[in-house]
């Protein structure tokens, strides 16, 4: 499965972004964002099930918000009211119907205070 991610940069603290990953196949079992804050591990923001359950990490609860298009190829990450704390990495990731993981290349989203 490729992925091609895009739509991180620099916001302001408060401001919002959308990140969109693209996947060249639609039989995916998981779609979703992790991020890799500086000198932390890599760490799930959210995701969403093929059956379309959502799970967020508590830290961007009610701040972001994971979505997929109609043919379940591209998921969103909507993230609102950005804090520095939320500078960091971000990487698209995706799993199959045989639950094989698949990372896209990371986009960099940088919170000025």
């Amino acid at each position: 499965v490729q992925l091609q991610a895009s739509g991180g940069g620099l916001v302001q603290a408060g401001g919002s972004l959308r990140l969109s990953c693209e996947a060249s196949q639609s039989s995916l079992a998981i779609m979703g964002w992790y991020r890799q804050l500086p000198g932390g591990p890599r760490e799930m923001v959210a995701v969403v099930s093929h059956g379309g359950d959502t799970s967020y990490a508590d830290s961007v609860k009610s701040r972001f918000t994971i979505s997929r298009d109609s043919a379940k190829t591209t998921v969103y990450l909507q993230m609102n009211r950005l804090r520095p704390e939320d500078t960091g990495v971000y990487y698209c990731s995706v799993s199959d119907l045989a639950f094989r993981n698949y990372w896209g290349r990371g986009t960099q989203v940088t919170v000025s205070s």
